[in-house]
């Protein structure tokens, strides 16, 4: 076993700029591998982070239509309801539109209440529910543009027009690891208010409910029975937890999702198609080799651990390099994409996807070559020079 380990790496580093070129080629492959798997766990992130205790209410036509802001005092007398906060999508603009970040009006009380796991000192959450115009920011969001306590930060209105200042009063930060900070949240009364005076028929409206269960388990029967009364009015509803509803949200770019997972798996075929190629290149160079081997009472099982070792030292060595490189690469990504990925983590089923892909590409590799230096009869490989 010793001699055949040695003839095994011995063989693997004969042609050191062809191994080496190999293993850089499977070093890219997994990197952009990871980085793409990485890219797809973090666009699920939010459907992870959902608290099993909160549903969604919104209009059951699309969450393009409000509700009026009295069904929050019904669905709290609905039986296993806790207590109801509500959000709306503000869609401002922070100084030019690529700028983009989340922007919610919402209720501050209640839904820092649903939302625990952000946490925001006293007395900044004291100052934020003092100030109509007060703000709160997500750690993440406030280091990227600089804002501190007390900057007045002005959006541009878009679904809502016009010129829109605020006064930050709070910088929350998540105490999860999946928690986003980088969101922007707000009265809502100080957007009501506005909406009285400049669109009356605006006013008093919302984008959904966020409704907080007294127990988990009785989810399913508080949504119904918040949809059925509601139902047939000029405004239905529709409830669904908040792992449904954020689903729903991820659904509208699941186009993008799939082209993802597509050029995940093109990867994985250039990976395949890499190392085949080396080791074609390999069975072909070694058929004297191999018969001689074969002469010296090697059987098949040996001259196959020969092609198949070497084949998964390549990829091994490739994706030990390409997974060492993910985590720092990743960070950079998540620096350069933050305002579009709050969160960018390597998750552990991302490394394993790597190591378990390498290992079926390396075995898949060597299939053939060892297929073909098995059948070869022994007068025929030590007739072939090189």
């Amino acid at each position: 076993m010793i001699h055949i380990l040695k003839i095994l790496f011995r063989n693997t580093f004969r042609h050191k700029l062809r191994t080496g070129l190999t293993v850089l080629g499977i070093c890219i492959a997994v990197l952009a591998f990871g980085l793409l798997r990485t890219v797809i766990t973090t666009w699920y992130m939010g459907v992870e982070a959902s608290s099993a205790n909160r549903l969604w209410t919104r209009n059951a036509i699309s969450l393009m239509f409000s509700l009026p802001i009295a069904y929050q005092e019904k669905i709290r007398q609905v039986e296993g309801v806790k207590f109801v906060s509500h959000a709306s999508w503000f869609g401002g603009i922070y100084i030019d539109e690529k700028n983009f970040f989340a922007q919610f009006a919402v209720e501050p009380a209640t839904y820092m209440e649903a939302y625990s796991e952000y946490y925001i000192p006293p007395e900044q959450k004291a100052a934020l529910l003092r100030d109509r115009k007060g703000a709160v920011a997500g750690r993440k969001l406030a280091a990227r543009y600089g804002w501190k306590i007390g900057d007045v930060i002005t959006l541009k209105g878009t679904i809502y027009p016009g010129t829109w200042e605020f006064v930050l009063r709070a910088i929350s930060r998540g105490t999860r690891r999946d928690a986003d900070e980088t969101v922007f949240s707000f009265h809502w009364d100080y957007l009501n208010e506005t909406l009285k005076k400049t669109a009356p028929a605006r006013a008093d409206q919302v984008g959904a409910f966020i409704v907080v269960v007294k127990n988990p388990d009785t989810a399913a029967d508080v949504a119904s029975r918040i949809d059925k009364m509601f139902k047939n009015s000029l405004a239905e509803t529709l409830t669904e937890t908040e792992k449904a509803f954020v689903l729903g949200f991820i659904s509208m770019s699941q186009a993008i999702i799939t082209v993802i997972q597509l050029v995940s798996f093109a990867v994985i075929a250039i990976i395949l198609a890499v190392v085949a190629n080396t080791m074609s290149m390999t069975a072909r160079e070694r058929r004297s080799e191999h018969a001689t081997l074969k002469t010296l009472g090697f059987g098949g099982f040996r001259i196959a651990t020969l092609i198949f070792g070497e084949s998964l030292v390549i990829t091994m060595a490739g994706c030990a390099l390409g997974i060492a490189l993910t985590f720092p690469v990743a960070q950079v990504f998540g620096k350069v994409m933050g305002q579009y990925f709050p969160s960018f983590n390597v998750t552990g089923e991302t490394i394993w996807l790597d190591f378990i892909t390498s290992i079926l590409v390396g075995l898949l590799a060597a299939v053939i070559p060892t297929w073909q230096a098995i059948r070869m009869p022994v007068a025929e490989g030590l007739r072939r020079i090189g």
